[in-house]
């Protein structure tokens, strides 16, 4: 926080701040916004990261172990060959996103100890991140079906791009908007 003169000033804790509210190291710098140092930042970032994914892996496992139940079900053998392709298409999808949201955790245990925690946990998150495009792509395709099967009414594929229209308003959008709206730009 900026001081009447525009400089530092103290930041109620005792410490000071610089003029973009970041504590002062006391050397000229800052060592981030938290006052943590790079390792730090890191275990925090990987706490973080790991309850994220702990709510995806939730999600898609139990998606999944339910898409895989349905080809042996004797409805199955009954369906049109569209429906069979997007049901296959489905399950691989769920596949690859539960391998994509699993992931991180093998990263870590295959790195872990070889002091590379900051860069394991920008890979890890990418990981998740494609997790996350893959579980949205599975839950898709996964209504698209069901309403196809369901219904088969004309307005599914528009039922459905409402649906996904709500999920990337949910999932992308509106964190996008409250991330420009009201971050520094860090």
């Amino acid at each position: 926080m900026d001081g009447p003169d525009g400089g530092t000033r103290k930041d109620g804790r005792g410490g000071t701040e610089d003029g973009r509210g970041e504590p002062n190291d006391g050397r000229g710098g800052t060592e981030d916004g938290r006052g943590e140092s790079e390792e730090e930042r890191a275990d925090r970032r990987w706490q973080e990261l790991l309850q994220e994914i702990r709510v995806a892996q939730t999600g898609v496992q139990i998606l999944l172990g339910f898409l895989l139940t349905v080809v042996f079900t004797p409805l199955f053998q009954d369906l049109a060959q569209t429906d069979k392709t997007i049901y296959l298409v489905t399950v691989v999808l769920g596949s690859l996103a539960t391998g994509a949201l699993i992931g991180p955790v093998s990263f870590h245990r295959i790195v872990s100890g070889r002091k590379v925690k900051p860069q394991a946990v920008v890979w890890a998150s990418r990981l998740t991140f494609t997790g996350i495009l893959l579980l949205l792509a599975t839950l898709t395709a996964a209504l698209f079906l069901i309403l196809r099967v369901a219904t088969h009414d004309p307005y599914v594929p528009w039922l459905v791009a409402g649906v996904l229209a709500w999920y990337l308003i949910c999932w992308f959008a509106l964190p996008l908007w409250v991330r420009t709206h009201y971050s520094s730009g860090d």
